[in-house]
C-alpha cells in the first residue's frame, strides 16, 4: 500500500533567526514510517525540522512551516491508501515576519499571531479513498478531547496521548497511547518504545482496512 506519514514540528518564523515551534522530536512519525517501509509498503515521509536520520526505504520530503507542509501533503495525498498525520503542526504563526534579525530594545515586544490552516481538518472534510489517522496530544480530558477531534476532523482513527506526564510523548523515546476509531473501537497501549508502538498502531489501522474502513 501507499502510506503517507507526517512527522516532527513546524517552525513559524518571527525573523531571520527566531521562530515559534514546539517540543516534538519527530520520533513517533519516523518510527511509523520505518515500520511501514520495513513491511514493504511504499512510504512517503514529510518531515518538519528534526535531528533524526532519514528513514531508509522511504521518500523523504523536508519542510519548515505549516504552509509548506500543507502544500507537500496535498501533493502527496492523492494516491495514498493510508495517511498518518503525526506531525505537530503549529496552530499559529506571526502575522509579520521581520526582515533580518529583530534587534532587542528596552520596550516590550508584542507579537500578533494568526491561525495556520488546519491540514488534518482539510483532509477530513473532502471525499477520500484513504484511511485517515490523526494524533491528539493532550494534557487534560485526554479521551474526551480525542473523541471530539476524531469527530470534528472526520477521521478514521485518532491516537491520543497525555503529553503532560514526564518521560513520555514529546521529546521522549517512549509513549503510551489510546487509539479510538470512528466506529467506537478502542485500543490502549501502555508505556513502551515508540518503535513498538508504531508496530501496534499500524497493525491496528491495517486490520481495520479489512473490516470495511477506507
Amino acid at each position: 500500500m501507499r502510506v503517507l506519514v507526517t512527522a516532527g514540528p513546524t517552525r513559524e518564523r518571527i525573523d531571520t533567526v527566531r521562530y515559534i515551534s514546539n517540543r516534538s522530536s519527530g520520533r513517533m512519525g519516523y518510527a511509523l514510517a520505518s515500520v511501514a517501509a520495513g513491511w514493504g509498503h511504499d512510504v512517503t515521509l514529510i518531515s518538519g525540522s528534526v535531528s533524526l536520520e532519514a528513514v531508509p526505504g522511504t521518500r523523504m520530503i523536508y519542510v519548515e512551516t505549516a504552509a509548506e507542509m500543507l502544500g507537500e501533503v496535498l501533493g502527496a495525498v492523492t494516491d495514498a491508501d493510508v495517511v498518518v498525520m503525526c506531525a505537530a503542526v503549529s496552530d499559529y504563526r506571526p502575522v509579520t515576519e521581520f526582515p533580518g534579525k529583530l534587534k532587542k530594545t528596552d520596550r516590550r515586544l508584542i507579537l500578533e499571531l494568526e491561525r495556520t490552516e488546519d491540514i488534518l481538518g482539510r483532509l477530513g472534510r473532502h471525499e477520500r479513498r484513504y484511511s485517515l489517522v490523526g494524533f491528539a496530544a493532550e494534557t487534560e480530558n485526554v479521551l474526551d478531547n480525542a473523541r471530539a477531534k476524531l469527530k470534528s476532523k472526520n477521521l478514521d482513527w485518532i491516537v491520543a496521548n497525555n503529553v503532560g506526564i514526564p518521560g513520555r510523548g514529546f521529546d521522549s523515546e517512549e509513549n503510551a497511547v489510546t487509539m479510538i476509531s470512528r466506529k467506537g473501537e478502542m485500543h490502549e497501549f501502555g508505556l513502551q518504545s515508540k518503535s513498538s508502538l508504531a508496530v501496534k498502531i499500524l497493525s491496528t489501522v491495517f486490520a481495520g482496512l479489512g473490516d470495511g474502513d477506507r
